[in-house]
């Protein structure tokens, strides 16, 4: 690093194309200083950075807007100096509000050197925005004209440069601004009737703490099925930022806030501001009878000056995203959102949102039944009262965007639909909401330690499955290479696979749990638990009339079995007090643990470490409401919240927890002892991981335990030397 002043540093993701096309993403670490810009494998400690920019007055910031990557949304900016326009650094974040910080930071260092030219006799000029798509707006930091390719005195003639600026050049032609009003005299001016005013609205109602307002203005050049323009206009409690994500995502937290969205996934890429969007609509106006609706339209975005956002919807016809088998191909006319911030109260940010669409649902009756257009239209827009209560009760706020990419939907003729059944892998058809979950949860992003950020080229296949192969990198480092012969082992508690067996234990699949992933230092994200590092072998139900300790010194037992065949295991007992004592008793058995890893350092660690680091995830897949609710489904460290006691033996590690040390575990227990024979419950032990070097998280292993009786607890016999 130089000597220079530090103005800014952080992770950030490095954001770049292949040879061959295909995008990738690599997290490094950027530093900004006075005179430059450079970044970095890791954090530098007096090491060579990767690349540098020497950053002066000739310096630009180019905000190229949404790039998406596997799924996932970043906020792309380029640094780049005009006389060298080759040179340049491309960098993004997983928030706006990260990418902004960064935007400002650089822009201020720029102007510092613009500043000194002065003394030149010319001051610096902002830019002024004078597109003829303009229509009489503001310019916005989202889609004033690059000035990349304009002529420019190469020599300094013109010291005056103009202000850093985006790629973007506004909307298409054919999607309406509605967000600006316009001149009456205009609109009667234009022949295209494209530019008609939208100031003229009234009250229609007030629904869920929303003001809906419908359009006055009657057109004659629309269908009479299209329904008027209506809008929804609310306040949301949270940054115009937060709410934006929201609104860009379609992945499976969209079904928390819109209860009309079914499906939605990306087309085309047209730039960073602009995307062709597939979307399915769930309506619930007599579903039984009415066919569904989907769209395929133009998306356009932007940021104001002044902080607010600007989303613009309108149908288009795509050669991938022909009309789909048992769908009704839906038009939007105009719609969108407009996001602006407002004052904040009481500390609280808040951010008013406006929805508006105006749509043609198509099919044989809507120009019939208009209780049917405006039930759906009111349904759709209800979705910023969905924004409203989201943000009210989740602090959940930091998930990165996503978007699937959707695969080929060019329609078929009616001649070949027959064939098309027999390939129906190349149809696409609105998944279920199962694999929507699927699908989002297997796009986990990729942290590539490679040299080469630039010039890293691999074939399709190997892009393809990248992220599966860093898995598999991940795991082969910590799983067991040699097969475990299960049949040696045993447990008074039988296993049984069947979903509505009793009294018996099975394995709880890696995915039904969420843990850290490899990125989790830089954008706090959670990803489907893998394949499992130890194999649960065998499971003890025990009671007594005292707290029983050291299990896994009984003779015959699976860790003592495990011990003479010189594997290792560690066991969790769990003990339940009471009048009776019971301790549930779980084996997990393992080849050899990889000397370094994060589990043997946890196994050969002091209790300090054992205690910060040991944790349990539960679920209650099925129990009643009050009970799913006080288990809930947050991680717990075990040791910070109940006595854990360590017992360290030669080949295994038993952990006893005591859950009657916690008050609050206590009062969970006594709810959930007394219905236990209703319950399926999932417990999945795993460390924590802290550092960016023990990520992704892995589990232990996890188990499903089906409505255990007390009745079924047998009293054990206890050696008392210990092995």
């Amino acid at each position: 690093m130089s000597n220079s002043k530090v103005v800014y540093e952080g992770w950030m993701v490095r954001y770049g194309r292949r040879k061959i096309g295909r995008s990738y993403i690599h997290m490094r670490y950027f530093v900004l200083e006075t005179r430059l810009l450079a970044y970095y494998k890791k954090k530098p400690q007096d090491k060579v950075p990767i690349k540098t920019l020497l950053i002066d007055g000739n310096c630009r910031v180019e905000d190229r807007g949404l790039k998406t990557h596997h799924g996932h949304m970043v906020y792309v900016l380029s640094v780049y100096n005009k006389k060298e326009q080759y040179n340049r650094i491309t960098m993004a974040a997983f928030n706006i509000q990260e990418a902004l910080i960064w935007k400002e930071k650089i822009e201020s260092v720029i102007d510092q050197y613009q500043d000194s030219q002065v003394s030149y006799g010319n001051k610096y000029i902002s830019f002024e925005y004078k597109s003829g798509m303009d229509n009489g707006r503001t310019a916005s930091s989202s889609d004033r004209e690059s000035q990349f390719s304009a002529a420019e005195d190469e020599y300094g003639s013109q010291r005056s440069l103009s202000r850093r600026t985006t790629i973007g050049k506004g909307p298409p032609d054919s999607v309406f601004d509605w967000t600006k009003e316009i001149d009456s005299d205009l609109a009667n001016q234009n022949s295209n009737n494209q530019a008609f005013s939208r100031k003229y609205w009234r009250l229609l109602q007030c629904q869920n703490g929303l003001r809906i307002f419908e359009e006055l203005v009657e057109v004659d050049f629309l269908p009479k099925s299209c329904s008027r323009a209506m809008k929804a206009v609310g306040v949301v409690e949270a940054t115009c930022e937060e709410i934006f994500e929201l609104v860009m995502s379609m992945d499976a937290t969209r079904f928390e806030w819109d209860c009309s969205f079914q499906y939605g996934s990306l087309v085309e890429e047209v730039d960073g501001h602009t995307a062709i969007i597939y979307h399915s609509l769930q309506l619930d106006w007599f579903p039984m009878l009415v066919w569904p609706r989907d769209l395929c339209y133009v998306r356009y975005w932007r940021r104001n000056d002044d902080g607010s956002y600007v989303v613009l919807f309108r149908s288009r016809e795509h050669e991938n995203c022909g009309p789909q088998p048992g769908f009704v191909r839906a038009h939007i006319e105009s719609g969108g959102f407009n996001i602006s911030p407002m004052k904040p109260r009481n500390g609280r940010p808040r951010t008013q949102v406006q929805h508006l669409m105006q749509i043609d649902l198509k099919g044989w009756g809507v120009g019939y039944i208009s209780s049917f257009q405006q039930h759906c239209l009111l349904q759709m827009l209800n979705c910023v009262a969905g924004l409203r209560e989201y943000f009210s009760q989740t602090d959940n706020r930091t998930a990165a965007p996503r978007i699937p990419v959707m695969v080929n939907m060019t329609s078929v003729s009616n001649s070949s639909k027959r064939s098309h059944k027999l390939n129906s892998s190349s149809v696409h058809r609105s998944p279920s909401l199962d694999q929507i979950h699927a699908e989002n949860k297997n796009g986990a992003l990729m942290d590539e330690y490679s040299d080469e950020d630039e010039d890293q080229v691999f074939d399709q296949e190997t892009l393809s499955s990248s992220i599966e192969i860093e898995d598999k990198r991940t795991a082969d480092n910590e799983e067991p290479q040699d097969q475990i012969d299960l049949s040696i082992f045993s447990g008074n508690l039988r296993r049984d696979h069947h979903d509505k067996a009793r009294d018996c234990w099975t394995l709880s699949v890696g995915s039904n749990f969420r843990v850290r992933s490899k990125q989790f230092c830089y954008d706090k994200s959670k990803v489907p638990a893998g394949k499992h590092l130890m194999e649960l072998v065998a499971v003890d139900w025990f009671k007594d009339t005292k707290r029983m300790d050291h299990v896994a010194r009984r003779r015959g037992c699976a860790a003592q079995v495990a011990s003479d065949k010189g594997l290792f295991s560690i066991v969790f007992n769990l003990q339940v007090p009471g009048s009776t004592h019971y301790s549930m008793v779980f084996y997990f058995v393992t080849a050899k643990l990889e000397p370094g890893s994060l589990l043997q350092r946890f196994v050969d660690g002091d209790d300090e470490f054992r205690n910060s680091r040991l944790k349990l995830i539960p679920s209650v897949p099925k129990g009643s409401w009050i009970v799913r609710q006080s288990v809930g489904s947050t991680p717990c460290l075990l040791g910070k919240a109940v006595d854990c006691n360590y017992i360290r033996g030669p080949k295994y590690l038993e952990i006893d927890v005591d859950i009657g040390s916690s008050t609050v575990a206590n009062g969970v227990l006594g709810l959930v002892i007394g219905v236990i024979t209703t319950l399926v419950v999932d417990m999945a032990f795993l460390v924590q991981a802290n550092a960016a070097d023990e990520l992704p998280e892995r589990l232990i292993g996890a188990v499903r335990v089906s409505h255990i009786e007390l009745s079924s607890a047998i009293v054990p016999v206890l050696d008392s030397d210990t092995t």
